[in-house]
């Protein structure tokens, strides 16, 4: 396979896998019970931690892809698809 394909299948990847870890962890205003007047209740409280979850996004997106293109790619589960 060219890399160029892997590449574009690991940018696509990666944005699904952020959007599946970006809900992680987080705890709004509500949860919390500290209400910043002028903001939504349901808004994040405290600080945003992204740099974690860039990093959980980048293993989870490589395990992901390494799995799709094995599948991909397996001799085994072409035979099993035909």
């Amino acid at each position: 396979m060219p890399i160029i394909t892997i590449v574009a299948v690991y940018f696509v990847v990666w944005w699904l896998c952020l959007f599946v870890v970006l809900p992680f962890r987080v705890r709004n205003q509500i949860d919390t019970g500290e209400h910043v007047l002028g903001t939504e209740r349901g808004a994040p409280a405290g600080v945003f931690r992204f740099w974690p979850k860039l990093l959980v996004t980048t293993i989870l997106a490589s395990v992901v892809t390494a799995l799709l293109l094995w599948g991909l790619s397996s001799p085994w589960l072409r035979e099993y698809w035909r």
